[in-house]
């Protein structure tokens, strides 16, 4: 699960522009599409590394890249970034990432990595309802249907009592569940906290978490593409949170959450051409119906915030 919270019209960008241009708009996209493209390359090497090694130390690897991004951009910026009045909270929020992350690399071994990306867009239904009730944002009747709609599409993908989707699928739902309450969390800290910190404290929790469980899960990679995977994984996981990053620097997080979704193309590409794995109709019909739903949801909050 990512780490970049962008479903939500109260996600802070860096940028030091209140109102962005177009152009920074367009590149903005890009970026963040290339971030996207990224991280689904790095979820199609976690599950071929799923045959050899414990998801636990796959996790490990992949926080290691993401923490290795931020060592950059603490080598650019300096100590500044890791600056926090809430450290209790990212604390607690790079121990959900640990929980998601595992959870969803612990499903992808099991279930195909489309069906599974299509399953953790209930994260943002589950965030708009528990930012209704533990936040007390506005949510009104339209958005409220909208989340029962997702909600029905999620039961669409998966299927539940007709023997079609593996019960791991399940992990998926407890990943989007951990993922959504570390949003929650999001929103809280943008008021006070810059993106990047939130990165860094989540970077440094969760790879000092896993590695007090690492020796007892670990196993030595032994062929030279194990370590290619490995590698290739940390690096895409790092490079995709950077470009995410650089995005959200230069643009409109509203502007850009809808890219969100493309991760449902590119999973379907690399599920069709690592794993000779495609979606059945029934996946497509959920996964369209959790996506407009979910593209309302953001067409909504942006209104809302256009308003306000």
């Amino acid at each position: 699960m990512r780490d970049i919270a962008l479903t939500s019209s109260h996600t802070t960008p860096l940028s030091p522009h209140e109102h962005p241009h177009e152009l920074n708009n367009t590149r903005g996209l890009l970026l963040m599409g290339l971030g996207f493209l990224l991280f689904s390359a790095a979820d199609a090497q976690a599950k071929l590394l799923t045959e050899s090694f414990h998801p636990v130390q796959i996790v490990w690897f992949r926080q290691l890249g993401l923490l290795s991004g931020v060592v950059i951009a603490l080598a650019i910026r300096g100590p500044s970034i890791l600056r926090t009045r809430h450290p209790v909270l990212q604390i607690a929020r790079g121990m959900l990432a640990v929980i998601s992350a595992t959870c969803f690399i612990f499903a992808v071994k099991f279930v195909p990595l489309a069906d599974a990306v299509a399953v953790s867009f209930v994260a943002p239904f589950l965030v708009t309802a528990m930012g209704a009730l533990l936040l007390g944002e506005r949510v009104g009747l339209k958005r409220w249907i909208a989340v029962a709609i997702g909600f029905v599409g999620t039961l669409i993908v998966i299927r539940p009592g007709m023997g079609v989707m593996h019960p791991a699928v399940l992990l998926v739902l407890v990943a989007a569940s951990a993922f959504a309450v570390r949003q929650v969390l999001s929103r809280r800290l943008a008021s006070s906290d810059q993106t990047i910190t939130t990165v860094a404290y989540t970077a440094l929790a969760s790879v000092l978490a896993l590695s007090f469980s690492l020796p007892f899960f670990w196993t030595m990679p032994e062929a030279d593409l194990q370590w290619a995977l490995l590698a290739g994984m940390a690096v895409f996981a790092a490079l995709g949170e950077l470009m995410i990053i650089k995005s959200l620097e230069i643009a409109q997080a509203s502007v850009l959450a809808p890219m969100h979704y493309s991760l449902i193309i590119w999973s379907t590409f690399w599920g069709w051409l690592v794993f000779d794995q495609l979606p059945d109709r029934w996946t497509w019909t959920g996964a369209a119906i959790i996506v407009a739903t979910g593209l309302y949801i953001i067409h909504r909050e942006r209104q809302l915030a256009s308003v306000d």
